[in-house]
């Protein structure tokens, strides 16, 4: 089975498909969205997408981790991590998708 990625250049084509704008405007608008999303996110304001998802910055503390190949303790530094929280309708729509694939 082979997956794909979406891009940055998939969701413009969707918006000049759907909506009518040019090329150059529907990818000016989608850069724009994400921009949004990434600036809202590095002032650790929550992003939340109706029907989607929400997307949150966490702070983890410096903890103690190990080298699984040596065995070394090594200090973890402290860091904000990107957590993406999937909607109840996002997965419902997800575990629909599954029903007849057999997984």
């Amino acid at each position: 089975m082979t997956r794909k990625t979406v891009t940055r250049a998939d969701l413009a084509e969707v918006v000049y498909e759907t909506v009518g704008l040019s090329r150059t405007e529907s990818a000016e608008l989608v850069e724009r969205v994400l921009d949004l999303v990434a600036e809202a996110l590095v002032r650790g304001e929550n992003v939340k997408l109706s029907s989607f998802g929400s997307f949150q910055v966490r702070s983890k503390n410096e903890r103690i981790g190990r080298n699984p190949k040596t065995g070394e303790e090594v200090p973890i530094l402290p860091r904000q991590v990107l957590v993406f929280k999937p909607s109840n309708v996002l997965k419902s729509k997800i575990n629909k998708s599954m029903v007849g694939t057999g997984k």
